[in-house]
């Protein structure tokens, strides 16, 4: 199909991404066979139609109605480089050395869900390791090591899920691609969000109520998600197919906590590099404003993957003529880029941040054990008194009943001398300077001989 030179140029900002493993699926689009014996598996697109069939059944896939179908009635594969031969056809895709965006793609979230599981496992040990040793620590780490648990867990998923949108689409997949995706976006931007609001300082989200405040926001996401497929699947008894639109409806609530977390995020960064701050604590203070720089750009390059899948699925897509052969790629390549987005930006750096033992938090409890007072070294500074506190006002001669009769303890920060110690005779008026010339001492500023 051809286009105009206009049409190329608009969307190449939005094929940044994407174009590096698409362009390797391009090779395999007309030359691909897939057959028992004499089936084959054709691509034409000079009528967007995709049609797998053995012998005379098919299943096409139809553009025109955006509609994401499930079809395959073949049972192995062969001529495939890199494919065993027998291997059912759903798998291609993980071993098609012609497209190599699934062998790159499945590497990246093989790895990232290792790593992702490896941080999760050694924040563990290290929580556990903490509470055995402190009591305080345990109070003050608990609520946000259950956060940063629940974000790992949700980044290892959405590397988990890419596999689903490699493998070709079956009645297994559909139902984990529309359920998990949003889920388990929901609940890795829950957590960031929960986050900002603790950073902000909100009293529902400190302590234990951060991770109450995710798994609020993510239930609702569930709910939403699991009615669509009760509906489609139980009520109506309809296979599950989904048009690209319906997928990208299903993510509306995601989208909005993240443009939400984005917005608070901002304000968090905003007032940490604008507000100084006149606490003792400086490294504290060093690490928040970190922290919200962090977030910030996590979000951000988040916003901007997103924006990129839903304007390829949407739009992109059918009007490069690449629609449904591009689909999948599409949102496989958003799944690996976010999720290591969200593991290097706010998953390794939270876990070191912990395991280096710094305050995490604004909200910390402060802990004053060990701290002396710089006038403990000053008798009687410390000692129980009854009464008014300020002695300096007091008459040194004046005793009363419960009073000591000791000298009056002075503060250090008042003068050498009492009220009372005031003698009238004595002169305490501050000396005036004065000039060496006391007739006229004008003289010489005016010119005056």
């Amino acid at each position: 199909m051809a286009f105009s030179s206009n049409k190329c140029k608009s969307l190449l900002p939005l094929l940044f991404l994407t174009c590096v493993p698409l362009t390797c699926l391009c090779q395999t689009t007309n030359s691909s066979t897939i057959s028992p014996s004499t089936n084959s598996s054709t691509i034409s697109p000079s009528t967007n139609r995709s049609t797998i069939s053995p012998s005379t059944n098919s299943s096409p896939i139809n553009p025109s109605t955006n509609r994401t179908t499930i079809s395959s009635n073949i049972t192995s594969l062969t001529g495939v480089r890199g494919c065993g031969t027998g291997l059912n056809p759903i798998y291609r895709y993980l071993c098609d050395r012609r497209a190599a965006w699934g062998i790159v793609l499945e590497t990246l979230a093989s790895g990232g869900f290792l790593l992702s599981v490896g941080l999760l496992l050694g924040l563990l040990l290290w929580t556990l390791s903490t509470c055995l040793s402190s009591r305080h620590q345990r109070n003050s780490y608990g609520g946000m090591v259950l956060c940063m648990s629940m974000f790992l867990l949700a980044t290892a998923g959405i590397f988990a899920i890419t596999f689903a949108f490699i493998v070709r689409l079956t009645p297994q997949t559909c139902p984990t691609r529309l359920f998990l995706f949003s889920v388990l976006f929901s609940l890795a931007f829950s957590c960031l969000l929960a986050r900002c609001l603790a950073l902000l300082g909100f009293a529902a989200a400190r302590g234990w109520g951060e991770p109450a405040v995710a798994l609020g926001l993510v239930t609702v996401q569930v709910i939403i998600s699991t009615e669509w497929l009760l509906i489609v699947l139980v009520r109506d008894k309809k296979p599950c197919e989904y048009s690209q639109e319906e997928f990208v409806m299903l993510q509306i609530f995601v989208l909005c906590l993240l443009a939400i977390s984005l917005i608070l995020s901002l304000h968090i960064l905003c007032r940490s590099c604008f507000t100084y701050s006149y606490s003792y604590s400086g490294p504290t203070s060093r690490q928040w404003r970190t922290q919200a720089t962090l977030l910030w750009f996590t979000l951000l390059l988040s916003a901007c993957i997103w924006v990129v899948w839903i304007t390829m699925l949407t739009w992109g897509n059918p009007e490069l003529g690449r629609r449904p052969v591009w689909d999948d790629p599409v949102l496989s390549i958003a799944l690996v880029a976010n999720g290591w987005v969200l593991l290097m930006g706010h998953g390794l750096s939270q876990v070191a941040f912990f395991c280096r033992g710094e305050a995490t938090s604004r909200d910390l409890p402060l802990s004053f054990a060990g701290w002396t007072s710089p006038n403990a070294d000053i008798p009687g500074l410390a000692s129980q008194k009854e009464g008014k506190e300020n002695g300096s006002f007091e008459n040194d001669g004046e005793t009363r009943r419960g009073r000591r009769t000791d000298p009056t303890l002075r503060s250090p920060y008042e003068s050498g001398f009492s009220m009372t110690e005031i003698d009238p005779d004595k002169d305490y008026t501050i000396p005036r300077p004065q000039t060496t010339n006391y007739t006229e001492p004008y003289d010489d500023y005016y010119g005056q001989d």
